[in-house]
């Protein structure tokens, strides 16, 4: 992790931008206090977290139950 203050990274904007979206943890810093971290929106290429979304799918209890207009076609 580096640290950059204000004026360093208004100037190296871009620079920091490029860093940040490698995977770099930019912070910038106000009188050598960091403030703020700079981070992709959406890492590219970015690896899914496993269980990341556990208790947010749920599923019908009839999910795979045929559908009565389609019981003759089983």
């Amino acid at each position: 992790m580096r640290q950059y203050n204000i004026g360093e990274a208004k100037s190296h904007f871009s620079e920091l931008v490029q860093r940040a979206m490698l995977g770099e943890e930019v912070i910038i810093a106000r009188d050598n206090k960091p403030v703020l971290k700079l981070v992709p929106i959406r890492a590219a290429g970015g690896r899914r977290k496993p269980g990341s979304a556990k208790g947010e799918v749920r599923m019908a209890p009839d999910f795979d139950a045929t559908p009565e207009d389609f019981a003759e076609y089983v």
